[in-house]
């Protein structure tokens, strides 16, 4: 395993002879809150595992104990004059979309709190690996502002507008349990254990054909939410950009030979 620093607060691990990339948050001492200068550190981070054709998958993980994190820094917030919050926002944006439009798959691994901003963090990534410990939620309204990490967005997609209404109207913090029954997070696992399972299912995806991994989510992706016909549409072009690709022959001369692939990676 490598490591490499991004800043102050996050950390990039490599798994799995490179395939699996782990972008962790650490921040100890504020819970991971999301700073200016982590949002930098976020986004740098994810701009250069972009880059890294190696990766396959990438995992979304927290170094602190007992959070994953607990979103914006309202510490940092509270000296900023309209003017510093106005020249902060595309920073802060910024480090959300880098996570969201990453073209490999991503896994969170959500333990302890993970509110506001890192559950937006949590919600960019396709699937979210929760422990018994989690407590999620979007909070903003109860502080005077909107989930703007994509969380208005990102959770009726997940639960329903009815659903992310009542969440987001609210404000209530949501237990592990009622998450994974709500759909909040699709794995629910024993304390402790969310890193390690979130790393098992990256390597499983990341066995798979790299081509075939970024060409699947951008179907997903792309054809979420429009009508079936321009779905399919979607669906077929992420066909036609992997069915002549080497890995596709590669793919099947394993099958046939009955052993396991070597993938090209295009």
């Amino acid at each position: 395993m490598s490591e490499e620093r991004f800043g102050e607060f996050v950390l990039v691990r490599r798994h799995a002879d490179g395939h699996v990339a782990e972008l962790a948050l650490d921040r100890p001492k504020a819970m991971n809150a999301v700073s200016t200068a982590m949002a930098r550190s976020v986004g740098a981070a994810c701009a250069a595992l972009g880059e890294d054709r190696d990766v396959r998958v990438v995992v979304l993980s927290s170094t602190h104990e007992r959070a994953f994190c607990v979103g914006a820094d309202l510490k940092e917030r509270n000296s900023f004059s309209d003017a510093d919050l106005l020249r902060q926002r595309p920073v802060a944006r910024a480090a959300y979309t880098a996570v969201l439009e990453l073209e490999v798959p991503t896994v969170a691994a959500v333990h302890g709190f993970a509110l506001g901003g890192g559950f937006e963090l949590a919600l960019s990534c396709d699937v979210i690996v929760a422990d018994r410990t989690a407590v999620v939620g979007l909070p903003e309204v109860s502080v005077g502002v909107i989930p703007g990490g994509g969380g208005t967005q990102l959770l009726p997609r997940r639960v329903g507008a009815a659903r992310a209404a009542e969440l987001v109207f609210t404000a209530r913090r949501v237990a592990a349990e009622e998450a994974r029954e709500l759909g909040l997070v699709d794995q629910l696992v024993e304390a402790g254990r969310d890193r390690e399972e979130a790393l098992e299912l990256a390597s499983r995806m990341a066995a798979n054909s790299p081509v075939g991994l970024r060409a699947a989510k951008r179907a997903l992706r792309l054809g979420h939410g429009l009508d079936l016909r321009a779905g399919l549409e979607v669906e077929d072009a992420a066909w036609r950009s992997v069915a002549f690709s080497g890995d596709r022959a590669e793919g099947v001369a394993a099958f046939n030979e009955k052993r396991a692939p070597r993938w090209p990676g295009e």
